[in-house]
């Protein structure tokens, strides 16, 4: 487990992961990384490492491809998948350079053999970095086709043992309709990974709420486009939706 002392760790957290999906690196661009919103974030995680947090890191590759996307216009899925996780490679690279921009250690550790780029990803070099306090971020999805980001990040969640998995949406949380079909949606503050899985609130696939369900890792959607909500989290601060067993 962590090194980090629990007393010096807000709200009984000491590691979280967090999720970002590649389209949210776009910030306000039309298509690849806009590079004001990656320093942003960049500086909310040093805000959150300033509070005696570990801070691991998944970002999707949906601003520049998407595997399944490419597989509907008659790609290949398997080959789809593998350019995907080349691109959450790309991505993770600019964060890593971001990161390490304001002074902090970061590592990019890759599902699928990358070596002249960034590390081969192996779960206890994981679990070191983030005890050395070092963002660590990791790439590349599982290294298998047909599984999302989304699923990575339940998977490295679990095996790294974080307190708690973060994902950063569009929307300040999980609502029973679209909030941005309609307007009268109603936001959850709290729910079950049981009652998402029902009710089928397509915060995450089902295969990543199912792991965070049987593995016991709590779960936050918030808003990242709102500055700060990620500081705010990790003081204990009720933001967005938390997902739990009950």
């Amino acid at each position: 487990m962590a090194a980090t002392p629990a007393s010096s760790a807000p709200n009984g957290l000491r590691r979280i992961l967090l999720k970002l999906s590649g389209e949210a690196l776009m910030g306000e661009e039309d298509y690849g990384i806009d590079p004001k919103f990656l320093k942003r974030v960049a500086m909310e995680i040093r805000e959150v490492m300033g509070l005696g947090m570990q801070v691991a890191v998944v970002i999707g590759g949906g601003n520049i491809f998407r595997g399944a996307g490419l597989a509907r216009s008659g790609m290949d899925r398997v080959t789809g998948d593998h350019m995907g996780m080349l691109a959450t490679v790309m991505n993770s690279l600019a964060m890593q350079d971001a990161v390490e921009s304001l002074g902090m250690h970061a590592r990019v550790m890759s599902a699928i053999r990358i070596n002249e780029v960034c590390e081969e990803y192996i779960r206890r070099r994981a679990v070191r970095h983030l005890e050395k306090g070092r963002v660590t971020i990791l790439a590349a999805g599982t290294g298998n086709p047909f599984f999302t980001t989304d699923t990575a990040a339940s998977l490295r969640a679990i095996e790294i043992e974080a307190d708690l998995l973060l994902k950063a949406t569009k929307v300040n949380g999980i609502y029973n309709d679209d909030p941005m079909k309609n307007p009268n949606a109603t936001r959850y503050t709290r729910l079950t990974f049981d009652k998402v899985l029902t009710d089928r609130l397509n915060v995450m696939d089902a295969t990543a709420i199912v792991m965070c369900r049987d593995n016991n890792v709590p779960l936050r959607v918030f808003d990242l486009n709102t500055p700060g909500e990620l500081l705010r989290i990790v003081r204990g601060e009720d933001v967005g939706t938390l997902v739990t067993n009950g």
